[in-house]
């Protein structure tokens, strides 16, 4: 098609565009509008070819033809441009190629997002975050997920008197906390922009990267707020993302359950649908737990046990009562408790037993085959090789004997293997 005059091309490209929508489109125009051209093949998703550099003022396809030929035409044609496309189709092999989701703690909060922690009153869930956030800055392990050391940041609008003795307690169970882990006691509102930039500003100060910013509680960080109001709550996830936007990593809130804990987080259920994570804590009598209520990309339903343990930190100046406070320990599930019950007594199923949890710990693979994405994982073919020199036997029969002990300790229950990956039960 000519158009005559680069005036015209656009409105003969998307003539053209709407008669024949599933046509390859390419647009030459004269030399010296090929921005232009561009524009307009963009504008109807279609390629566009450029005169030959040094072409003289409205130098066009004909003139190239005429004074060339058409192998002239052809080789330019064959050089046309295009935009890449907006949407990007992906087959099974494709999306096998992209990086699989990564965490700060492995299976519970995902390195970037938006995540919630929530519980009744009494529930511990503070405890709960104070020991998470404190794995995080030191990188290590939670409940047996692995985490990424970063920088933390624990905003406490609630019980501020109490976080000293709260941190001291973790400290004289566990050490120092790392450095990075710092706390903001004072008031602010995340809905006033003023109020947020002034909290980006001191936590880029600290040499902030990615880290995991908690925000104890939600209620306290909105104060006012109308949390049973679509608009309101609105506000408060809008702020939390622009926080989350600004410094990257997590914002993690801290959340009351409402009155009837079986509907999870309190207020509008907007707040849930905004979440990438959440971690839902409940207590039965002196029985605490946490387990995941909402992951993309992880685990969800499993229970986690815990308790808080007394911790006495010092003696009142007055009346000389010790001042305590608590920590989080974990407990063993009571599933777990049963699966393990019965391990092998001895035998080549008791030493493969005692030699695997080696194996698995140097794994980086998790989650493969359907696993748990907390539960490293290794090719059944690795674990022979790395625990059949174990065996008092001739090496002849080692691969054998050793084949035969993991296949009698996963039908104990004890390992899981599928589609030629183990992991433990």
């Amino acid at each position: 098609m000519v158009a005559f005059g680069v005036g015209r091309l656009a409105g003969v490209a998307r003539a053209l565009r709407e008669r024949y929508p599933a046509a390859r489109l390419v647009l030459v125009a004269d030399a010296g509008k090929a921005e232009q051209c561009a524009s307009i093949a963009k504008d109807v998703r279609g390629a566009w070819a450029e005169m030959p550099a040094g072409s003289p003022s409205n130098f066009d396809l004909n003139d190239l033809h005429v004074g060339q030929g058409l192998g002239a035409v052809r080789a330019l044609l064959a050089r046309s441009k295009e935009y890449a496309p907006r949407f990007e189709l992906l087959t099974p092999a494709d999306l096998a190629k992209r990086p699989p989701a990564r965490w700060q703690v492995r299976g519970v909060l995902p390195l970037e997002g938006i995540a919630a922690l929530y519980g009744p009153s009494g529930s511990g869930k503070s405890f709960l975050a104070l020991d998470l956030l404190a794995a995080v800055a030191s990188g290590a392990e939670w409940f047996g997920c692995r985490t990424k050391s970063a920088p933390v940041l624990y905003v406490a609008l609630e019980g501020e008197a109490g976080i000293a003795q709260r941190i001291q307690a973790y400290q004289a169970k566990h050490g120092p906390v790392d450095g990075g882990f710092h706390f903001l006691l004072q008031p602010l509102d995340i809905r006033n922009a003023t109020d947020r930039a002034d909290l980006v500003q001191v936590v880029r100060a600290t040499g902030w990267s990615g880290g995991v910013l908690c925000v104890d509680t939600l209620n306290r960080a909105a104060p006012g707020m109308d949390e049973n109001d679509s608009q309101d709550m609105g506000r408060a996830v809008s702020a939390a993302k622009a926080l989350q936007a600004e410094l990257g990593g997590v914002v993690l809130l801290i959340h009351h359950a409402g009155k009837d804990a079986t509907k999870g987080l309190r207020g509008h259920s907007s707040l849930h649908a905004a979440l990438d994570a959440v971690i839902e804590v409940t207590r039965d009598g002196d029985r605490r737990e946490w387990k995941i209520s909402k992951a993309k990309d992880g685990e969800d339903g499993q229970a986690h046990p815990f308790r808080l343990d007394a911790v006495t930190i010092g003696e009142d100046e007055d009346d000389g009562e010790p001042i305590t406070s608590c920590i989080v320990v974990p407990e063993q599930n009571a599933d777990d408790a049963v699966r393990r019950a019965l391990p092998p007594k001895s035998g080549n199923q008791r030493i493969i037993w005692d030699a695997l949890p080696d194996v698995l710990k140097a794994s980086s693979a998790y989650g493969r085959a359907g696993a748990p994405p907390t539960r490293p994982c290794v090719r059944i073919e690795e674990a022979i090789e790395k625990t059949r020199g174990r065996l008092v036997c001739d090496p002849k029969r080692q691969t054998e004997r050793t084949q035969t002990a993991i296949t009698g300790l996963v039908n104990r229950g004890l390992l899981e293997h599928r589609e030629g990956w183990l992991w433990l039960a």
